[in-house]
Parts: C-alpha cells; sequence; structure tokens
C-alpha cells in the first residue's frame, strides 16, 4: 500500500470505520444434550443470563457501532439469532447456504463489509467464547483496530498459555513490532508472527508454555478491507473472485442470497488459518493478555463454576453421598425440575434436559460428539440432535 492510500486510511479511521464479523455457525455437538443443532454453544445461557453470541456482541459495542455488527451464521440457527439480537438490523444477519469452514465465511464477511466502506476495518471474531475480563478484552481489540487501519497488517489475537494444552493451535511469536511513526505507543502488546504451529503432543505444549514465545491461536482476527481482499487475491485467487462477486451482489440482499446459494456449495472447505494466515508475510500477533476460554467441552464449563468442599460443580437441586469432583448441570424448564441424587459417583458428567439424560465420565468428554453422530444415525433418535 502506497503512503497516500495510508494516510488516506488513518484520516478517515473512526468508530464508524469498525465493523465486527462474529461468526456464529456450529452444529451443536460438544454440549449435547442442551445443544443441538438448531440451538448450539453460541446461542446457549451456559453462564448467566445471557447467550454467548448476546455477550459476543455486547463485548464489542464500545468499539464498533451496533449498525457494523454482522453475524455470520447458517439457515436453521438464524430464526434463533434474530430472536436474541432483535435491536440488530435483519439485514446484519446473513446465513450461509451450507458450511465451509472459516475462510469462506472470512470471504463473505469482507465481501458485506467492504460493500458499507471500502476503508473499513474489521475484526473476525468466534461467538462461543468465554472472556470474563471485557475491558482488558476491549484494548486489545481498540489496538488492533487502530494498528490494523494504518496499513497492511493481518492481525491475529493470540492468548498467553496457562497450561500446556494439546487442544489448540500455537503461534511462535518473533520480535516486538514497535509503534507506528508518528502514533502513540499501545498498551497492547505486538509482535512478528514467525511460524503456525498445530496441535502439539503434550511435550511439546510443555515447552511452549516454557518457552513464553509462543501463544494460542484463538481464531480471532483484524484487517482492514483493502488488506484481506489483497491477502485472498495473493494466496487464495478463486476465493477473492467470489469475494468480487459477492461485493457486487452485497447492496440488494435477495441478490446476494441466491448467488450465495448457486455458489457456496462448490467452494472448498479450508480453514482461514491454511488459506491464508501460515502464507501471509505481513502477520502480526497481538498479545492477548486477557482470561479467555473456547469452552470446548462439558470439562471446560466447569473451570467457569464454583465448586463444593468435594469438588462437585453444580447448577441444579443436587444431593449426594460420596459424590466428588463431578459436573452436574439441570437444564430442564422449571416445573419440571426435581432434586438429582448421586451415591458414589466420581469425575462424572450428569446433564438433565427435559428430553434426554447424559451421563459421562470426566476423561470422555470428547466423545459426547461421537455420540451425537450415534443419535443422528438412529431412525428413533435423530429429533434429539
Amino acid at each position: 500500500m502506497d503512503r497516500g492510500k495510508t494516510l488516506k486510511m488513518k484520516k478517515n479511521l473512526n468508530t464508524s470505520e469498525h465493523f465486527a464479523i462474529i461468526m456464529a455457525g456450529g452444529r451443536g455437538e460438544r454440549f449435547w444434550p442442551v445443544s443441538r443443532e438448531k440451538t448450539p454453544k453460541q446461542l446457549l445461557s451456559l453462564l448467566g443470563g445471557r447467550s454467548f453470541l448476546q455477550q459476543a456482541v455486547d463485548r464489542v459495542l464500545p468499539l464498533v457501532p451496533l449498525n457494523n455488527v454482522l453475524i455470520i451464521t447458517n439457515a436453521v440457527q438464524a430464526p434463533e439469532v434474530r430472536k436474541q439480537l432483535p435491536k440488530l438490523p435483519a439485514g446484519n444477519i446473513i446465513a450461509e447456504p451450507v458450511g465451509r469452514d472459516t475462510c469462506a465465511a472470512v470471504t463473505l464477511g469482507a465481501a458485506l463489509v467492504g460493500a458499507r466502506s471500502m476503508t473499513g476495518v474489521m475484526a473476525v471474531l468466534p461467538a462461543d467464547h468465554v472472556i470474563p475480563e471485557e475491558k482488558k478484552f476491549q484494548q486489545v481489540l481498540g489496538d488492533a483496530l487502530d494498528l490494523a487501519g494504518r496499513g497492511q497488517a493481518i492481525i491475529t489475537i493470540g492468548i498467553k498459555p496457562t497450561e500446556p494444552a494439546t487442544g489448540y493451535g500455537y503461534i511462535h511469536v518473533g520480535a516486538p513490532l514497535p509503534p507506528p511513526q508518528g502514533a502513540r505507543a499501545y498498551k497492547t502488546a505486538f509482535f512478528r508472527a514467525e511460524r503456525f504451529v498445530e496441535k502439539p503432543q503434550y511435550a511439546q505444549a510443555l515447552d511452549y508454555l516454557n518457552s513464553g514465545q509462543y501463544r494460542w491461536n484463538a481464531g480471532m482476527f483484524v484487517w482492514s478491507f483493502v488488506t484481506i481482499t489483497e491477502g485472498l487475491q495473493q494466496h487464495q485467487p478463486e476465493m477473492y473472485a467470489a469475494c468480487q462477486r459477492w461485493f457486487q451482489a452485497a447492496g440488494t440482499p435477495a441478490k446476494l442470497k441466491q448467488i450465495l446459494a448457486q455458489e457456496y456449495p462448490a467452494l472448498k472447505r479450508v480453514s482461514i488459518d491454511y488459506a491464508l494466515m501460515e502464507h501471509a508475510h505481513n502477520v502480526i500477533v497481538a498479545d492477548g493478555a486477557f482470561a479467555w476460554d473456547d469452552l470446548g467441552s462439558w470439562n471446560a464449563l466447569a473451570r467457569h463454576l464454583q465448586a463444593d468442599p468435594e469438588g462437585n460443580c453444580v447448577v441444579a437441586e443436587f444431593i449426594h453421598v460420596d459424590g466428588a469432583r463431578n459436573l452436574i448441570f439441570d437444564a430442564r424448564t422449571p416445573a419440571r425440575r426435581t432434586p438429582i441424587a448421586v451415591v458414589g459417583l466420581r469425575d462424572a458428567i450428569l446433564v438433565q434436559t427435559d428430553d434426554a439424560t447424559l451421563l459421562a465420565h470426566k476423561s470422555q468428554a470428547q466423545k459426547v460428539r461421537e455420540l451425537v453422530k450415534k443419535l443422528a444415525a438412529d431412525p428413533k433418535l435423530k429429533k434429539l440432535v
């Protein structure tokens, strides 16, 4: 980008140029039986009175006008998204015809932003993460939006590891980035991204944790419309061509819907990490110095609930004898709730809904997805998916 364009972008940058693309798809598998295909995790209120999607929107509103918040979901979940976000303009909720992973969603989001402002700067954020330290998150996001608006940076927010987790991708960070010339120093630390690393084995994850040179890849990105389209043009020309077509149609929702229905099924299924982030040379890591959890399983939920003296984390009317380290969650409607009593149950997950019960050992929590697939394959039980 030449100096003239950079100065123009800097001059025009204000909150009206800020956009948030919130990715709210998903299949509702990991938190079964509470989550279902029509109501996956992001549409649930597992912690507090607001769903994770509603919390995700709440978090960005100090930095992004409500009219610039765009939700990318799917046709099955769109009605519930609209119900949960009644103040959001109807045209800001876009349903993908089929799921094609994050690169397609990012490309669609870029086309929608570009149609509204070619000098826009956008944050691409998952709808289902837990971020209790909102002010710290907003500081990082605000700094990242400012930096992205000044040039060609592709910014990803990396989380400082707190344990040698093997379920996350990692980013190797390099040299610290000095503040832009003529700009104030950011409170957020920025680093050059050296490389992206796939989910490691435990020993390798421990090395990453101890080195202090790695961050968890949280799937949160910030870039300008110009930068993301240039990146797609260089590394994903087919997606770039699609972005151009969707950009032209974005002003007419009915036309865009028709084009997406025609083109989406043929798109390759690829993540934005594989498609762009691992190939680009202008990737910057913003240090996400705030508490964060992607809440990937029922076990993760227990980290956010207060435990009793025996280590049981409970959202229910619960009584036990020799029960320890269990997660007990009653999601039934109030009129149907009854006490849950256990004897000698340890290290278990017990979830009760109006139409199903889950009992699993904590060590097997990730296999809930396999259970959902079995339910879907059974003609008598697929209604529970």
